[in-house]
C-alpha cells in the first residue's frame, strides 16, 4: 500500500501542471509580442531622430570650429534623445510622432518647439544656436573690455613758478621804529624797582652808620651836652 502512494502522486502531477504550462507559454508569447512592439517603437523613434539629425547637420557645420558650446549626439535608451547641448534636446512625444524641442533652465524644463514635421524643429534649433552664438560674442566682448589695460594718462605740463608780487615802495624816514616787545617792559621795570630798593637800603644803612659813629665820637670827647 505504501508503494502505491508515490505512484498516485506522480501520476497526478502531470495532470495538474498541464494548465500552468499552457499559461506560462501564453505569458511568454505575450511578453515577446510586447517586447517586439516596444523595440519597434524605439527603433521608430531613433529613426525619426536620425532624420532630424541629418537635417541639422548643415546648421552645425556652419558653427565656427573654436566654439565648443554644442555637442550634438543621439542617445538611445528608454526615451531616445537627440542632444543639441548640455541643456537642450529633442525627443519624440508619447505618440512617437511629434518632435518636442525641450530646454532645461533655472525655472525648470520648458518646450521650445513642438511639431510633427522636421522643418519647424530645424528652424527652432537654428534660432537657438544663433542666440547662443550671439550671447557668447557679447560675453567675450565684455570680458575683453574689462581686462583691457587703461591708457596712460597724458603728462601734465608743470606750471611756471609764480613771480612774487611787487611790494609798494615806502621811504625809510617814514617808517616808524618797531615798538619794543610788550613782554620786555614789565621785566625791566621790576629790575629797576629792585635796584632802587637795594640802593636805598645801602644808602640808608651807610648814613645811619655814619650818624652812629659821629655820636659816639662826640660823646667820647664830651662835646654833646648833658654827657660828661
Amino acid at each position: 500500500m505504501a508503494d502505491d502512494v508515490p505512484s498516485a502522486t506522480a501520476s497526478a502531477r502531470p495532470a495538474s501542471s498541464g494548465p500552468l504550462r499552457e499559461a506560462l507559454r501564453r505569458a511568454r508569447i505575450e511578453a515577446a509580442e510586447r517586447s517586439d512592439v516596444v523595440i519597434d517603437l524605439r527603433q521608430a523613434e531613433i529613426a525619426r531622430l536620425e532624420i532630424l539629425r541629418d537635417a541639422l547637420a548643415p546648421v552645425f557645420a556652419d558653427v565656427p570650429p573654436e566654439v565648443d558650446l554644442f555637442d550634438v549626439g543621439l542617445v538611445p535608451g528608454d526615451r531616445p534623445r537627440l542632444f543639441v547641448d548640455m541643456v537642450s534636446f529633442v525627443e519624440m512625444g508619447r505618440d512617437r510622432k511629434v518632435y518636442r524641442f525641450l530646454r532645461d533652465g533655472r525655472h525648470g524644463r520648458s518646450v521650445a518647439a513642438e511639431s510633427e514635421q522636421v522643418e519647424p524643429i530645424v528652424a527652432a534649433v537654428t534660432d537657438y544656436v544663433a542666440r547662443r552664438l550671439v550671447e557668447r560674442e557679447r560675453l567675450l566682448a565684455q570680458d575683453d573690455h574689462e581686462h583691457r589695460p587703461s591708457p596712460d594718462p597724458a603728462p601734465v605740463a608743470a606750471a611756471p613758478a609764480a613771480e612774487p608780487a611787487p611790494q609798494p615802495y615806502a621811504p625809510t624816514a617814514d617808517v616808524a621804529p618797531a615798538p619794543a616787545p610788550v613782554a620786555a617792559r614789565p621785566a625791566r621795570s621790576r629790575w629797576v624797582r629792585a635796584l632802587a630798593v637795594l640802593g636805598a637800603f645801602v644808602i640808608g644803612g651807610t648814613v645811619g652808620a655814619i650818624v652812629v659813629v659821629a655820636l659816639m665820637v662826640a660823646a667820647a670827647k664830651g662835646v654833646l651836652p648833658g654827657i660828661g
